[in-house]
């Protein structure tokens, strides 16, 4: 199963890859009307969520800048961030090495560990298990690829 698992991670993570490589920084802090973020936080926000929903939620060191919760966790907005956030490069670096750290951790067979508490998100879902926010983070991930695609068809 962990196999699976992790050729899922690989492609979701792919089509961000994928997509953060086409996105021109200058265009990255649009904010279309309509919308409450640009495509930079969107991106952010995919690796801090993630690194807090596998590790963060484990009492295990996030292995991200300590300041994208600033710019990039939920309820947070670009009309509000203080400082220079990092640029699409930087995010496209975490996200890639984010992505080889994930899957050491599935092989190390971490899938079925349990949450020291569970964890209800903005949503009302409770998860229990490692396993369960890994899974929960690829829906997540996806919905925000989807946002990226519509900023960026807005934009142009």
């Amino acid at each position: 199963m962990e196999q699976t698992i992790i050729r899922h991670m690989e492609t979701v993570r792919g089509i961000t890859e994928q997509t953060i490589k086409k996105i021109p920084e200058e265009i990255s802090d649009i904010i279309p009307k309509g919308f409450n973020n640009n495509i930079r936080w969107n991106f952010g926000h995919i690796a801090f969520v993630q690194e807090k929903l596998v590790f963060g939620l484990l009492g295990e060191e996030m292995s991200i800048p300590k300041d994208y919760e600033q710019f990039f966790s939920a309820g947070t907005k670009p009309a509000e961030w203080e400082g220079t956030p990092p640029s699409l490069a930087e995010i496209s670096m975490i996200l890639t090495e984010q992505k080889k750290r994930i899957k050491d951790f599935i092989i190390q067979g971490r899938l079925h560990e349990k949450l020291p508490t569970p964890f209800t998100n903005r949503g009302g879902i409770t998860f229990y298990t490692v396993g369960e926010t890994l899974l929960f983070s690829f829906y997540h991930e996806a919905l925000h690829i989807e946002t990226i695609k519509r900023l960026y068809r807005s934009i142009k």
